[in-house]
């Protein structure tokens, strides 16, 4: 009978988003990008619900993590008619770290920030071994040479991040989709206060002249010239003229004293909305992207220069041909100007004979060697990593202690037999996570009473429960108590997938300015239908 509730769960289709979950917290997923300006990724949802679904599917482990670190190759590899477009979306892992888009940063510094960020995630995640420690100098408490570093960051020296087009998927949730009506509004909001202010300006710039005693013919030539924009006719759709014309007469080497300064004639407020409203649009830029057929994804090719970004990347056509094709270096104290000496594409060398794995020094196919590599059954760590966290999604607590460092600075574990005799069972079950779970759930140690006959002795003898003579109970996290809560009084809308939703949070937080750059976000608004709000903690936009 208890098999048959255990058999029950694993077919739920909520089974996919409680192991979600936990793989979410894993790969640090975000719906925003962090840092000064923390625009949202608009389409990491599609990430997420690939996830649910792959557990829900019961796809085998070592398939799931050549996806995410090659799905797009593998795509790519595959005849047009086999092509599924899931694989780009699967490549999301890789984009699940903070990106820079102030334009405060040196571009180099950036892109080295983003290569040593998918790197160390790399190897928590799929190895549970943190390799940070590596970037400046040889580890200090584990045999990961400097060198070691580089070679396996070298795997992602191609790697480019994008938003590519990828249709929306049968199975995938669309519903919501009609509150981009209301964004565009808001958008057309912003673009008619710009519109007045480029007036004002225009209009103030006339009075600076007649004030100043200035000739203003080659500034009404200029502002004459200022480029339309061919597909609405409208000069000011997206380019203030104003400012165009400011920046043209720069570039042109006339005196600054010669054209009006930058923001004549503004009040305090005039200035202060002209800053809500530019950052509102580029804000907006970012937030209609999730109701695209596009996916946070990656692609192969030369690193583009780029000074910021304000708005979605796509992928280049001539990404084989424009920017630099970057040469991988150790780097002097993990300095992006301290270049050393060269390294090529590799792997771990303390894994022995695995360092043989072959990967190619070219542009493609890099990461899709790599995956092999990590999803190899030889390897020694992948299948432990893995079943060290869902012996810890079970029990509160893992085999081996930090189950993202495995090294000497995490904790051995306590019971090495068993996590090695897991590892192989799940092998022999075809990477499955379904089977280990039932191998688990249906175990004497996870169906033990939480009571002992001798709890005193037991507390005294392990007060850690490491000895799992009586089952532990564990806390609920955040997350399920909302759901539960909300299941009890049955509020809790189960639909599955689709675009974050906005729960109502702490009214304090709520209306708390969030500053950004340059400006201030708006404040946190919950979606307006209980159904909208009341979705499982999941799906909460984070």
């Amino acid at each position: 009978a208890f098999a048959s509730v255990v058999d029950r769960l694993l077919a739920s289709p909520h089974y996919g988003e409680r192991m979600a979950q936990h793989w979410l917290d894993v790969v640090r997923y975000a719906d925003s990008a962090g840092f000064a300006n923390d625009y949202e990724r608009g389409n990491a949802w599609r990430y997420r619900d690939y996830v649910v679904r792959t557990f829900n599917s019961d796809k085998p482990y070592n398939q799931f993590v050549r996806e995410q670190l090659a799905g797009d190759e593998l795509y790519e590899d595959a005849k047009p008619e086999d092509q599924n477009s899931e694989l780009l979306i699967a490549t999301g892992f890789l984009r699940m770290g903070p990106w820079e888009l102030t334009g405060m940063e040196v571009a180099k510094v950036a892109r080295q920030r983003f290569l040593d960020d998918v790197s160390n995630s790399v190897g928590e995640t799929f190895l549970a071994h943190s390799l940070q420690c590596a970037r400046c100098h040889d580890h200090k408490f584990d045999p990961v040479p400097t060198r070691d570093y580089y070679s396996l960051q070298a795997v992602f020296a191609t790697t480019q991040l994008a938003e590519r087009p990828t249709p929306f998927l049968p199975g995938e949730n669309l519903s919501g989709f009609e509150e981009k009506k209301y964004l565009e509004l808001r958008r057309a909001e912003y673009l008619a206060v710009l519109v007045e202010l480029d007036d004002q300006l225009l209009t103030a710039a006339q009075t600076w002249f007649r004030e100043q005693g200035v000739n203003p013919a080659r500034w009404n030539a200029t502002v004459e010239n200022v480029p339309t924009k061919p597909a609405t006719n409208r000069r000011r759709e997206f380019k203030d003229v104003f400012q165009a014309a400011r920046s043209t007469l720069l570039k042109e080497g006339l005196p600054e004293n010669q054209f009006p300064p930058k923001y004549v004639g503004f009040t305090p407020q005039d200035y202060g909305n002209e800053r809500v409203a530019r950052k509102g649009l580029e804000r907006l830029r970012w937030e209609l992207d999730r109701y695209e057929p596009f996916a946070l994804a990656v692609y192969n090719g030369r690193t583009p220069q780029v000074v910021s970004i304000t708005s979605p990347v796509r992928m280049p056509a001539n990404r084989m041909t424009a920017g630099d094709l970057e040469e991988t270096c150790v780097l002097t104290g993990g300095d992006p100007f301290g270049t050393g000496e060269k390294v090529k594409p590799g792997v771990l060398s303390v894994l022995g004979v695995l360092q043989k794995t072959s990967i190619p020094n070219g542009v493609e196919g890099r990461r899709q060697a790599f995956a092999e590599w990590v999803a190899s059954a030889e390897n020694p760590l992948t299948t432990r990593a893995i079943v060290n966290r869902i012996w810890l999604w079970h029990f509160d607590q893992p085999i081996a202690g930090n189950p993202n460092n495995f090294g000497s600075t995490g904790k051995k574990p306590t019971h090495p037999e068993l996590l090695d005799w897991l590892a192989a069972t799940f092998v022999e079950q075809g990477w499955s996570f379904k089977a280990m779970h039932r191998l688990i759930m249906t175990s004497d140690v996870y169906r033990r009473s939480t009571r002992h006959p001798d709890h005193t002795t037991l507390a005294e003898k392990d007060p850690t429960g490491t000895s799992y003579a009586a089952f532990k109970p564990r806390r609920l996290t955040a997350e399920e108590l909302r759901d539960s809560m909300l299941a009890a009084t049955g509020e809790l809308n189960l639909a599955l997938g689709g675009i974050p939703n906005r729960p109502e949070i702490n009214l304090e937080a709520a209306l708390q300015p969030r500053q950004v750059m340059g400006t201030f976000a708006a404040a946190w608004t919950p979606n307006p239908l209980p159904q909208q709000r009341h979705r499982r903690s999941i799906y909460a936009l984070k």
